[in-house]
């Protein structure tokens, strides 16, 4: 029987069920702009230039299935633009709008993210925090 207290859950769990109290309010942050975690990062990347759709979802680490979804939400936004590639015709050329460029701008202040994760934590822990996480994140997994 799993505990029901936090207190008593395995370091996995505590770690995703951080992880997503995380995205709930990240998200509720980016709702304001009608983006979301899934969206923010695609129009980061088009800040650079215009991309493909396949550039586009392996830079995001998804399924051009998946990003064709968070493209399609982006162009009902009108956040994004979708115009045919210049020699392949197969192809169409992403390039986030003016108000795309504004949207993302303004719902990407690092402050409010870091605020997110860490209000209630002294600057001695939230040290802390990154030190360890760090350690987790750079953990390789190894090949067998």
């Amino acid at each position: 029987m799993a505990a029901r207290e936090p207190g008593g859950w395995p370091v996995g769990r505590l770690l995703s069920a951080a992880s997503r109290r995380v995205e709930r309010d990240w998200n509720g942050h980016l709702a304001a702009w009608d983006l979301n975690h899934a969206s923010q990062p695609v129009l980061v990347i088009l800040l650079r230039g215009p991309s493909t759709q396949a550039e586009l979802a392996a830079l995001c680490e998804i399924t051009e299935q998946t990003m064709s979804r968070v493209l399609a939400r982006l162009e009902r936004s009108g956040y994004v633009t979708r115009t045919a590639h210049a020699t392949d015709r197969r192809k169409q050329v992403i390039a986030a709008t003016d108000a795309g460029r504004t949207a993302v701008l303004a719902a990407s202040d690092p402050e409010a993210a870091e605020a997110m994760v860490t209000d209630g934590l002294t600057a001695e822990q939230v040290e802390q925090l990154k030190a360890l996480l760090l350690v987790v994140a750079r953990k390789s997994t190894p090949t067998p």
